[in-house]
């Protein structure tokens, strides 16, 4: 619990960065962007996102239920990833944010997101990708470790509050979506609609929630344009990953 509060601490902390450093706003904006480009609202059924932080999704899709397990003022209802309330089939669209590297139990989570989606519906996941770059920014730069060479913990069986806490390993999308033979197990038979690799320098540069920003507001153009070159070489450069699941 103490590490949750902790997190919780750090969510709350985030929303004063993000309401004082508008080049966030910016990059966030085109993270949001993003996804909503990946929802599918051909059916119906419940728009989703877990782990919504300081609940920004929210302006960019309207009809979005933000989840967290804090139960903040910009939270719409507290939910956990690993046994949530909705009825079988309801949901049509999952968005998890910056959160799937925070799933201990991929499987019983994966599992989960299986139970609630609607046939053909949809996991939408922007995570941290490593590259060369990656893991520079995500390895030397950041407090969350990237984890590549830890087990990834195996166990689909639902997972009970006592063996919840705080965890990270930045690396685990990146593992287990582009390598995805080897953990097909855990995957099961959602089918992975997309894998996009992004540079991101305009993010990486901009320092994050608390990190110093290295560069004007006013060239966030200009590097947005270099990103550009710098997406053809995703291996090298490439700092956020975007996954799509199809159940």
């Amino acid at each position: 619990m103490e590490d949750f509060n902790r997190h919780n601490k750090e969510i709350n902390e985030n929303l004063t960065y993000w309401q004082n450093k508008p080049i966030l706003q910016t990059i966030y904006n085109d993270f949001y962007a993003l996804i909503g480009a990946q929802v599918d609202r051909s059916q119906e059924g419940l728009i989703v996102e877990l782990g919504s932080g300081i609940g920004n999704l929210k302006q960019h899709i309207p009809e979005c239920i933000c989840t967290d397990v804090f139960p903040n003022p910009w939270i719409d209802q507290v939910e956990n990833a690993y046994r949530m309330s909705f009825a079988d089939e309801s949901v049509s669209n999952l968005i998890l944010f910056d959160v799937f590297h925070h799933l201990e139990y991929p499987k019983a989570a994966l599992n989960e997101f299986r139970r609630v989606l609607k046939p053909h519906g949809r996991v939408i996941l922007f995570e941290p990708c490593i590259s060369a770059l990656g893991w520079i920014v995500y390895g030397a730069f950041h407090k969350e470790p990237v984890a590549w060479f830890d087990k990834i913990n195996p166990d689909g069986d639902p997972i009970s509050d006592d063996r919840l806490g705080y965890y990270a390993a930045q690396g685990n999308a990146c593992r287990i979506f582009r390598h995805s033979r080897k953990y097909r197990d855990l995957i099961g038979d959602f089918s992975i609609t997309k894998v996009r690799r992004y540079a991101a320098l305009a993010y990486v540069m901009s320092g994050g929630y608390s990190g110093r920003q290295l560069y004007p507001d006013r060239l966030y153009p200009f590097i947005k344009s270099c990103e550009k070159v710098l997406n053809h070489l995703p291996s090298l450069f490439a700092t956020r990953l975007l996954v799509v699941l199809t159940k």
